[in-house]
């Protein structure tokens, strides 16, 4: 179903809605089944938090992204695969705005149009995105990054006098065991491991709340016990947030995967099991090898 049948039939729902309030029986017993969409609430009763639809971008006449079709599911964790060159990163920019594409559909549930809004927009509405080298405030301790990514208003005058209230400790002291961070709350970000810094901004994603993680190459340059407690983290985040994880490492794509989407030249080439992808002459030609 296109995103523009599922807001065709939202508008119908709420039509009905409205229909039925107006004819409520006796005893208000009637009810309806219509689910009224709130603005800027994400909309997953139809089973997808992000949909992209025939989208196509070309770069000096390259093409990027060449009628890209895909979709994912509330709580599911996606990994991407492909080679070089094959439209991931350009996917991610375009889920998050930092490139328009030329035509198709960008939709965070089936009511929000990405498309009509910009950067700072779309990570407000609940999609983070983090990029392979890890970005950390390497002069603060890890507690003053976490507290710093805190969803609150960023204005100088409330910066200055802000203090966390009990219900944002809490929330804080989660984040730091769940990145495995607990132990090293007052130590200063930059004398941290490389795969220490990538949980730590993770842990700084998370403090946004966002309901879409987008994952580029997390444990690139992670040791192979760093690599293990990312691939443990992950799967802790897998139900409560979307994921989506670009990734070459293929030991830590099985540790994770349920569903693998191959991409290349700039659409989905194979999707499915890892074991299918990696059986699938097409991925092993043009990824894989033999």
């Amino acid at each position: 179903m296109t995103p523009d049948l599922m807001e065709a039939g939202a508008v119908r729902m709420r039509a009905a809605a409205e229909k039925a309030a107006q004819n409520i029986g006796s005893g208000g017993r009637s009810a309806s089944m219509a689910r009224i969409a709130t603005p800027g609430e994400v909309d997953v009763t139809h089973g997808r938090i992000l949909y992209l639809e025939d989208v196509h971008v070309s770069f000096d006449g390259f093409k990027a992204i060449n009628g890209l079709n895909l979709d994912i599911a509330p709580g599911e964790l996606r990994c991407i695969i492909g080679p070089n060159g094959a439209g991931k990163t350009t996917m991610m920019d375009i889920i998050t705005g930092k490139t328009r594409p030329d035509k198709g559909s960008v939709f965070f549930g089936s009511t929000i149009d990405l498309l009509r809004h910009n950067e700072p927009q779309i990570a407000q509405l609940g999609i983070g995105r983090k990029f392979q080298k890890p970005t950390v405030f390497e002069q603060l301790t890890v507690f003053e990054n976490l507290e710093l990514a805190l969803k609150t208003h960023k204005g100088v005058q409330h910066s200055l006098f802000f203090r966390l209230d009990s219900a944002q400790s809490d929330r804080l002291a989660g984040i730091l065991h769940t990145i495995h961070l607990a132990s090293e709350v007052h130590r200063q970000a930059g004398v941290l491991s490389h795969g220490q810094k990538q949980w730590l901004e993770i842990g700084m994603l998370l403090m946004q709340e966002p309901k879409l993680l987008l994952l580029d190459e997390p444990v690139a340059g992670m040791t192979d016990d760093e690599t293990a407690r990312t691939a443990e983290l992950f799967l802790t985040l897998k139900g409560q947030h979307s994921l989506m994880v670009v990734e070459h490492d293929m030991s830590f794509i099985a540790t994770i995967s349920e569903k693998v989407t191959v991409l290349c030249d700039g659409s989905v080439l194979a999707e499915g099991t890892l074991a299918q992808v990696q059986a699938d002459e097409r991925v092993i030609e043009v990824y894989l090898g033999r």
